[in-house]
């Protein structure tokens, strides 16, 4: 029984080292623009929070072959394009796991009206493409995203979405 409250203690401190590790590290490049519109520092927060909850959104629904797991994240031609992936994904039977690793973000734009950010990501991840619960390839990613976000209700939103090779 003198067992128990160690086991415990243990738990509860390695808890969080585990979590934690599954976090990406995240680098946010000063806000440098020119132009008409200055960008508010509670607005570059929210840019990068809800860009960074996209991709547990596109994280999950590529995992889970789940199209509508991507609505609350992504709106027009970035979310037709995941959901097509996720669908051809569906008809072959495999489904693929991403682990963002490190995010090096950078705004390098917002529209005049305030309607649209514009910001490059270059990201590390791990990617497996998995058929039922066995791994059939595991690759290693570094590349550049090319991002706009639109505002919604209560958050930016990913409207475009493309990766170039770094």
């Amino acid at each position: 029984m003198k067992r128990l409250p160690i086991i415990l203690a243990i738990a509860v401190f390695a808890l969080p080292l585990v979590l934690k590790a599954e976090q990406p590290t995240v680098r946010v490049a000063p806000v440098n623009l020119h132009g008409p519109r200055p960008l508010r520092e509670q607005t570059a927060d929210a840019v990068v929070r809800d860009y960074l909850q996209s991709w547990q959104s596109m994280r999950a629904a590529l995992e889970q072959n789940r199209a509508d797991l991507l609505d609350p994240e992504f709106v027009g031609v970035a979310h037709d394009k995941l959901a097509d992936t996720v669908h051809d994904q569906a008809s072959l039977g495999i489904h693929t796991r991403y682990q963002d690793r490190a995010h090096d973000l950078q705004i390098v734009f917002y529209s005049p009206e305030g309607l649209s950010v514009q910001l490059i990501d270059n990201v590390e991840y791990d990617e497996q493409v998995l058929s039922k619960d066995k791994v059939l390839a595991t690759e290693h990613v570094r590349t550049r995203y090319i991002v706009v976000l639109t505002p919604a209700e209560l958050r930016w939103r990913v409207r475009f979405f493309q990766a170039s090779p770094e």
